[in-house]
């Protein structure tokens, strides 16, 4: 800085050196600038209209893959595998199919709003006014579309044996939710009292309920399918019972220990993404719940996962076997 002072130093500059670090931090400025915010506002009625199109398109994949996913089945698989394999598949075709009427329907919701509420203007005029729902519902589309393919991917990892149940629970929650959040960008301008409402609400119900289904068909096919270890420790002296007790014992700390650690971190998450989605959604009358799964036959609902309570600890003469614990006693080896 000092030189820059100096005119001679000044005339002797090379303005290329600065020209071209600058030149390089302007492109990894475009680079990491959102890409949304590339659109200009007349271009929003557009996007909308190819977001819609595309998850039309991604749930009509979908359904097809699935189509596709069950006659491998039938021919790779036999016995209680085929029957899961069906199961859940059969699952995923009917919250496809929800989805897939739910998605027409919120279209000729989003029809009927614009032309009621456009007056003089124009569709293109309309979106760009109410630039903030148009944002919303594009939103909710590309999550819609991107949780139809997810789902279809766990499917058939699931029928291949190598993929998780759990991705696929987790799969039908979050296509829920995003169905929830479309519904909502959708109703925010509609008026209460149109029949193409009625009927979206509607479908957004069938949709949770087939979501359930499919968490539901999930469940009992891995109860079916995964080996259930005999726990028969009649062969083990006491001492190695004990070794395997004590080995219980850490293990169970440590899922404790890890079981918190995932619970902060997905509250992180979930935090995150309100703020995210805060930044171009749209206010929400629903709160996006996720589907529990439907009970089966003759069995009883399981309670949901609840928070240990903190219970006061007890004296060493209240402790009893239903804890887990067992008095000490001695013995000659």
């Amino acid at each position: 800085m000092g030189q820059l002072q100096d005119q001679k130093a000044v005339q002797q500059a090379q303005p290329g050196l600065v020209r071209t670090p600058l030149q390089g931090i302007l492109e990894l400025g475009q680079m990491l600038k959102p890409k949304s915010l590339d659109v200009r506002q007349e271009e929003l009625g557009a996007m909308v209209d190819k977001e819609m199109a595309t998850t039309s398109a991604a749930i009509e994949d979908a359904v097809q893959r699935i189509e596709d996913m069950m006659n491998q089945a039938r021919h790779a698989s036999s016995g209680v595998k085929l029957e899961v394999n069906e199961r859940i598949l059969h699952s995923c075709t009917d919250l496809m199919k929800a989805i897939r009427l739910l998605v027409t329907t919120s279209t000729s919701l989003q029809k009927e709003i614009v032309e009621s509420g456009r007056g003089a203007a124009t569709q293109q005029e309309f979106y760009a006014k109410n630039s903030r729902w148009t944002e919303g519902l594009i939103s909710a589309s590309k999550a819609v579309g991107w949780g139809a393919t997810q789902l279809v991917e766990s499917a058939d990892k699931v029928v291949l044996h190598t993929g998780k149940y759990e991705e696929l629970i987790v799969c039908s929650h979050e296509i829920a939710a995003s169905t929830a959040q479309l519904v909502a960008a959708s109703k925010v301008k509609a008026d209460k009292r149109s029949p193409h409402l009625s009927r979206l609400q509607e479908c957004s119900r069938t949709v949770n309920e087939m979501a359930a289904n499919v968490v539901a068909s999930t469940k009992s096919g891995q109860e079916q399918i995964e080996d259930r270890d005999t726990m028969d420790f009649s062969g083990l002296s006491l001492i190695k019972l004990k070794k395997q007790e004590m080995e219980t014992q850490v293990r169970v700390l440590e899922l404790e220990k890890t079981l918190e650690a995932e619970r902060v971190r997905l509250g992180e998450l979930r935090r995150q993404h309100y703020v995210l989605a805060g930044a171009v959604g749209t206010p929400s009358e629903e709160e996006p719940s996720q589907p529990t799964a439907a009970p089966r036959g003759g069995t009883s609902k399981k309670p949901p996962l609840a928070q240990k309570p903190s219970v006061a600890p007890r004296q060493d003469h209240q402790l009893n076997r239903k804890d887990g614990v067992y008095p000490t006693q001695l013995v000659n080896y």
